[in-house]
């Protein structure tokens, strides 16, 4: 019986993908669970619309995204900390400070996606990637200045 998967599953196939199983399998378990479809024409052309609204929300996401990186880009975050004497924080800057910065500046980004390579404990200039979309990743620089 051929089969539209709704959801991955594991040994068999991801989601979207259309299988062949035997015919007790698809009415006992992947029908009545709600894991699939049955590939009629009706459920081909759905899933054929649903993959075409995917493909254009991710386009959309991503030119969002790549927009978001340019600005990101642009802009130089200045935070400022307390500093003992050889310019040594008290503490460090982490990815959580990086993001309410840029929450002020009018970015809404989840500090999940700020990817400190070393730990901040310093004043100076430093650069952190920020992670976008799962193919865009912007650069910030991000200037450390005693308060």
């Amino acid at each position: 019986m051929k089969l539209i998967l709704k959801e991955d599953i594991q040994g068999l196939g991801k989601a979207g993908q259309i299988i062949n199983v035997k015919d007790g399998y698809a009415r006992n378990y992947l029908l009545p669970r709600g894991l699939a479809l049955l590939a009629d024409e009706r459920n081909l052309k759905l899933l054929e619309y649903q993959k075409k609204k995917f493909e254009e929300e991710a386009k959309k996401k991503r030119q969002d995204a790549e927009s978001i990186a340019e600005r990101l880009g642009q802009l130089e975050l200045t935070i400022k900390a307390n500093a003992g004497e050889d310019q040594k924080l008290f503490g460090s800057i982490t990815s959580k400070d990086i993001a309410e910065a840029l929450e002020k500046e009018g970015f809404a980004i989840d500090k999940k996606h700020i990817n400190i390579s070393e730990p901040i404990k310093r004043t100076g200039e430093y650069e952190v990637e920020v992670k976008l979309h799962s193919n865009v990743v912007a650069r910030l620089k991000v200037n450390v200045v005693p308060a």
